[in-house]
């Protein structure tokens, strides 16, 4: 127990430390300011856009920018969808994998572009390396690269006054894409390739079991790179199907720890570079604080679940319950991956969430469920959370009699309408996506388990799907026509709606003049704001679900006691 808090407090330690670093330099970066990799990386900067033919100095409005990302989202689905579905007429395929049912290409080009990354297959068993390393983890950094390119277009929205435009998107995609995530991602998967995570172009090789005598077939792959941008751009898809619960994706507690660093790593770092931008470090240190409240009241409580609400054996001198979970790795590192995973939209796992206490499972679907705005997805988590600050500004606003206005700008009906798109998709569309599953005759084929925990199994799924999430429970079978149609629908419209929404909040804010501080202003920085803060998440994610999660996992709780 002493040794599981000490890990945590360590971990929280380290990510604030390196957080902060970090933030200035993105902010740096996306400001356009010099940094100490601009005289390697800006010729390599304007050679892209020399080879993308766009001018980076051209300024877009709301409508144009939005533009910008539907095409390079539309293009980047096209490719992928080819390549799933012809993946056995490419190279880099030593184990001769063909090509994917047409819906399965669907469902996983839809959920790679949308940084969600679903897997309803095992990487192993379906994918060729060239489609692992020319398509995943490809969109792997493009899709993160945009959610931080649209936060930056948001934060123009709140600095810049009487203005029609906010900014370049491809200037954007580039800059995140080549200053922040590429080099990141290199010296992450140099750490992993030193703890012994494979990173290989040759085929699988049959080994002979220690005790059988058996050949067993150890899949291979340049994997090492791949998991580096997923976790980095909180994506999470796994090269093995196993996830990080495989040995070859995260094979010692070093890997582990770098690894789980690296999920919250970025998100955290833009709650920094938010303040910075905006010229106000406590705007971005109240929602820094507020995300970190809601991460270590999860972790207690998903932790206190697998060590004190699970089965305990006296044959093992390990507490807590340890079913589905890695001994390397145990209750504690288990439970904070858990919680991290999906705080953040990453859904990489490294044991089976399936496994966990009705407790710790109902933690990470209530994150989930929350909207990934506990740190989140890489600029979707904070440009999620300002969606709630501004819907807490407005309904404080209102009670108080203060004046709706954020950042010296005011808040007014099109700005709120924008919120309400932003804040209420992805409940609706989990809700509605679980309700045509459970529907669905002969639903029960493709779970595990009957009763709430079945049904939990469904609300996890689609859960995860509709808040980009791509974590599972386990029990369900994803791979059907019903599941990848729908679900890589949900994800599309989950990712764009809210994200098209965010932009044109942008282009309104980014018009408006300036509004003197007053008497009347709300102040958004102080603890009381804060507290308000939690309270309008916590309500609106506690309306949406209680009656779902009463009839799944809470139901599971009260009846295996």
């Amino acid at each position: 127990m002493n040794y599981i808090v000490l890990q945590d407090i360590f971990y929280i330690a380290v990510l604030i430390g390196l957080s902060i670093p970090l933030g200035i330099y993105i902010n740096k970066v996306m400001t356009g300011q010099k940094v100490f990799l601009t005289p390697v990386l800006a010729p390599v900067e304007r050679g892209v856009y020399k080879l993308m033919g766009v001018a980076a100095g051209e300024e877009m409005n709301a409508g144009k920018y939005a533009l910008s990302v539907f095409l390079f989202s539309g293009v980047g689905f096209a490719f992928l969808f080819i390549l799933l579905m012809f993946q056995g007429a490419f190279p880099f395929n030593p184990e001769g994998m063909k090509g994917t049912s047409w819906h399965l290409a669907f469902n996983t080009a839809a959920s790679f572009i949308t940084n969600t990354n679903w897997q309803a297959y095992s990487g192993e068993s379906t994918l060729s390396y060239f489609t692992q390393f020319s398509g995943l983890a490809v969109q792997n950094f493009v899709s993160a690269a945009t959610g931080i390119a649209v936060l930056f277009a948001l934060i123009r929205g709140f600095v810049l006054k009487q203005k029609k435009t906010i900014g370049n998107f491809w200037k954007d995609l580039v800059r995140a894409a080549l200053y922040i995530l590429l080099p990141l991602s290199f010296v992450v998967a140099l750490l992993l390739v030193s703890q012994g995570v494979v990173q290989t172009f040759g085929p699988y090789k049959d080994v002979a079991m220690l005790e059988s005598g058996a050949l067993q077939t150890i899949p291979l792959g340049p994997a090492a790179s791949q998991i580096a941008i997923k976790q980095l751009g909180t994506n999470g898809g796994g090269f093995f199907g196993m996830n990080s619960a495989f040995p070859l994706e995260n094979p010692t507690a070093f890997s582990n720890m770098i690894q789980s660093l690296s999920i919250l790593l970025i998100p955290a770092a833009l709650c920094v570079s938010f303040g910075k931008a905006v010229k106000d470090s406590r705007q971005g240190r109240s929602i820094y604080i507020t995300m970190m409240i809601f991460l270590l009241a999860a972790l207690t409580a998903a932790t206190a679940g697998e060590l004190f609400a699970g089965p305990l054996f006296s044959q093992v001198t390990a507490s807590g319950s340890m079913e589905g979970k890695e001994v390397v790795h145990g209750v504690g590192a288990s439970s904070l991956w858990a919680v991290i995973t999906t705080a953040a939209s990453n859904g990489s796992v490294n044991a089976m969430h399936d496994s966990l206490t009705p407790l710790g499972g109902m933690v990470s679907m209530f994150l989930m469920q929350l909207g990934e705005i506990v740190f989140g997805g890489v600029g979707s988590g904070l440009y999620g959370m300002l969606a709630f600050v501004l819907l807490t500004v407005f309904i404080a606003g209102l009670m108080v009699g203060r004046m709706l206005e954020y950042l010296g700008e005011k808040v007014e009906p099109f700005d709120m309408k924008m919120v309400c798109l932003i804040v209420l998709v992805p409940p609706l569309l989990t809700l509605l996506g679980t309700s045509a599953a459970v529907s669905v005759p002969g639903v029960q084929s493709w779970l595990t388990n009957s009763g709430a925990h079945g049904f939990s199994e469904i609300l996890y799924a689609f859960s995860s799907m509709a808040n980009n999430n791509g974590s599972s429970f386990g029990g369900f079978r994803g791979n059907t026509v019903f599941t990848n149609v729908l679900g890589g629908m949900i994800m599309l419209m989950v990712r764009f709606i809210p994200m098209t929404a965010v932009i044109f909040l942008a282009g309104n804010m980014a018009q408006k003049k300036a509004v003197a501080v007053s008497e009347g202003t709300l102040s958004t920085s102080n603890a009381i704001f804060v507290g308000l803060l939690i309270g309008v998440i916590l309500i609106i994610g506690a309306l949406s679900f209680l009656p779902a999660l009463a009839l799944g996992l809470i139901a599971d709780f009260l009846t295996i006691q």
